[in-house]
């Protein structure tokens, strides 16, 4: 089984990567953990500490080989309305993970906080697709909930 003791964010001189895995945003924060690659291809990941790993960044295997990190479709709420300031506020102020975006905000599904939305009169619908969210301060970065 192959280590990766890397992660690459940018592949600029175009190394040849072996398989891709798809990775949810929970996964996706990650420092030792066994994986399997969308291909079969198993590896370890191994880091000095825990990182958030976006999509499209590269896990570095020891033969410097790279597989690529896909965002996993996940379970998600999308919010639109016309107080989407007001709805963006309570959100940060629970620090939770928010994919802001020009017209509407996606957050991870959690019925407490849809409750929370509905009361802020936010249009709310049920969606299925790859979450990215914004980083935390100054764009870098994870947020945590308070279950830290």
């Amino acid at each position: 089984m192959y280590t990766s003791f890397k992660i690459i964010n940018h592949n600029d001189i175009n190394k040849e990567f072996v398989d891709e895995i798809s990775l949810s945003y929970e996964e996706r924060f990650i420092r030792r953990k066994k994986l399997i690659a969308n291909k079969g291809t198993e590896f370890l990941v191994n880091l000095e500490e825990t990182v958030s790993v976006d999509e499209s960044h590269f896990f570095e295997l020891e033969n410097g080989k790279l597989i690529k990190v896909i965002s996993k479709k996940e379970n998600l709420i999308e919010i639109t309305g016309d107080n989407l300031k007001q709805i963006i506020w309570h959100i940060g102020n629970r620090h939770l993970p928010c994919q802001i975006e020009e017209n509407r905000i996606v957050i991870q599904d959690d019925a407490v906080i849809l409750d929370m939305i509905l009361k802020l009169h936010g249009n709310v619908k049920k969606v299925f697709e790859k979450f990215n969210p914004d980083g935390g301060a100054y764009g870098m970065g994870r947020t945590h909930s308070h279950k830290h």
